[in-house]
Order: structure tokens, then sequence, then C-alpha cells
């Protein structure tokens, strides 16, 4: 493993996969001939019945991969390992389906459906294309025009009642019921292909045939746990309960989680790289010691540096990574050079997707058409 950090010996983590029965990733994806470099690097730690989707992709089987996406601030660096993970399973032969909560963000954040529908087009389907998803084999949707879903979702409705969804979701007595009836549309955009692949495959009844994948962060886990408890609930169709994958967060610039609603946080796809932009990098939380001459002695601390990470995720191999890291350690390199590096290697990398991202931007307005 490349990485410096062992995601299964951080406290929370540990005591999450142990408390609900997450299991580490590392048998599951030993049957991959080419796992993912998050595998590989301890980003991607956990999982419920991946082993199973990793037996279908070696079998070269069918199956499916749910990511929704929340279109209510810009996206950053965080959600991009999100779409990595939709690109390797793409080009793995997974259907890929990307609904658009809509009715959350209206039902939850009070936004309009005008407004909902323009961020997700210009914010997010137009990054997904420009980061190299290939917009003619997905399945994208608003959750409030996927008359399938609503439906299924008001079937799934009769198998869970108010004091589970009070339990999980933190429900008051004041909470709208749109808000309320939000997690079972997503129930809903889970479970859904599976009907939907199915008819292409031409199997009809209730026999389940495709499984589906839904790549996550550790927060969602009681999302899926109801997800596969309904999914056992539910007999007029006989569900295979969806398999997930958990990956860490990324650290935010300053420490902490990165959010959208915080830019000093966050490096956003839409950046323009001015000198504010420079400034936030460079201004970023390392594993640096106190001192240059201290630096020198006893070397950097990687495992707690977010340029570390950064490169970790998005920008090098396994050979410069390697690289980086023992540089760091042995004090040979600084964290303003470390930095400077980084930072060039970002501009570069928001310089191309811009220009990918203007040529994505009709492709991806006609996908909701």
């Amino acid at each position: 493993m490349i990485t410096p950090w062992e995601v299964t010996d951080d406290v929370n983590y540990k005591n999450i996969m142990e408390n609900f029965g997450i299991k580490g990733i590392e048998e599951a994806v030993a049957k991959l001939e080419e796992p993912h470099q998050f595998m590989n690097r301890g980003i991607i730690f956990g999982h419920r019945d991946f082993d199973k989707i990793a037996d279908t992709i070696k079998e070269k089987k069918k199956f499916a991969v749910v990511s929704g996406m929340m279109p209510s601030g810009k996206m950053h660096m965080g959600h991009k390992m999100v779409v990595d993970q939709l690109i390797y399973y793409q080009n793995l032969g997974a259907e890929i389906y990307i609904p658009i909560a809509d009715l959350e963000a209206y039902w939850a954040r009070d936004l309009s459906f005008e407004t909902t529908k323009k961020l997700a087009i210009e914010e997010y389907i137009a990054n997904y294309i420009a980061l190299g998803l290939n917009p003619e084999k997905i399945n994208v949707y608003l959750q409030s025009k996927n008359e399938g879903v609503k439906d299924l979702a008001l079937r799934l409705a009769k198998r869970v009642n108010f004091t589970e969804m009070k339990a999980i979701y933190g429900f008051k007595n004041e909470t709208n019921i749109g808000h309320i009836y939000a997690p079972l549309v997503q129930v809903a955009d889970i479970l859904h292909p599976q009907m939907v692949e199915n008819e292409k495959l031409g199997i009809k009844g209730n026999k389940s045939k495709v499984p589906v994948l839904v790549p996550v962060g550790i927060d969602q886990d009681p999302h899926i746990r109801l997800t596969r408890d309904i999914a056992g609930r539910y007999k007029d169709f006989k569900f295979i309960p969806p398999a997930s994958t958990y990956h860490r967060f990324m650290t935010g610039l300053l420490g902490g989680k990165m959010s959208s609603s915080k830019p000093e946080t966050a490096i956003y796809l839409t950046d323009e790289t001015t000198k504010s932009f420079k400034k936030k990098v460079m201004s970023c939380k390392t594993g640096g010691r106190e001192t240059l001459e201290e630096q020198k002695e006893k070397g950097g601390m990687p495992e707690e540096c977010v340029i570390y990470e950064i490169c970790a995720y998005h920008f090098m191999n396994d050979k410069e990574l390697k690289e980086l890291y023992e540089d760091c350690k042995s004090g040979k390199l600084t964290c303003g050079n470390c930095k400077k590096q980084c930072y060039e290697k970002v501009s570069e990398f928001l310089t191309d997707l811009k220009e990918k991202r203007d040529n994505a931007m009709e492709v991806a307005q006609k996908i909701l058409e």
C-alpha cells in the first residue's frame, strides 16, 4: 500500500466498521485484475457485498452503479473522486445511473426546480463529462421527472415507519413531510435500476438478476442499511440488496472536511487560477515541522499533510507518490517547494478541465432534454 495511513486503524472508522458489519476491502479487491488505485491506497477501505460485484466483474456479467447528486452547490475535488470511480466502473461495462436529487433539494433546501436543473447541468453534468465519463453510456434523470422511481418510492414507503426514519435521519416534529419522504425516493433510486436492467435483458416477472453497487462515504451507511432492509421487506420484486463501497472524505485545505459551503476549505472544479487561488493552495495545512532546520533533521509527516493527500487522490502514480513520501520523510523536500509543485499540477488540471467543460456544456444540456 502506497499511502502511509491505514484507514481501519482510525478509531472512528474502525468503530463504525466493527459496530455495523462493514468489511475491509482487501479480500474483495484481490478478485479484481486491475483494482482502482483508491482501493490499493486505502482510500476505498470498506464494503458491503462488494465481493459479489467483484465476482460479477470477473465473470463479465452485467451490473449497475448508482451515484446520486445533490445540485445545491459547487463541485470540488472531493466530488471528483466519486466521478473517478464511476469512470472506472463504466470502463468495466457497468450501467451508470445518476439520479439528480431535485426533490430533496426542493423539500430540504428550499431550492426551486429551475435552480436545481441549471446547477445540475452547468456545475455537475458538464464536469462529469469533462472529467471523462462517457455521456452516451450514462442514465441521468431528475427525480421529479422519473415516474418509475416515484411510483416505486410510493410502494416502498409502506415498508418503513416514522420511528425508523426518525432514528436514522434525526427528523423532528417540525420537519416537513417532503423532507421525511425524500430518503425513500433515494431508496427507489438505488433499487430501480434492477427493474430497468431486467427489462433490457428481457427478464420478466420479479426475478432480480442485475446487482447494483453504490459508492459512498461512510456517513451514508445508515441510508445503505435502510435500503438493504427495505429491499428484503419488499417481496413484490426479489431485489438483490445493493452492494456498497466506502471511501474516505477528502481533508479540507485547512484541515477538517472539504466542504462546498466553505470556499476556504475546497478546491472547486470551476476555480480560476488567480493569485487568490494560489494563496489558498499555498496556505494549505501540511505535515511540516515548526522550523526549516527541524524539517531537515526529522523530516515531514505526509500522513498529516493535505498537499500529500491531494497528490495521492488525484495527481500522482505509485512511483511519483512513493518518491514524494520518501523525500518528505527524509527532510529532502520542504513544504514550500511541495506546495508549489502541487499548485502547478492543480492549475494545469483546472485549466484543461475548463476547456473540456466548455466543450461539454451543450451535451450536458441535451442530456436532460
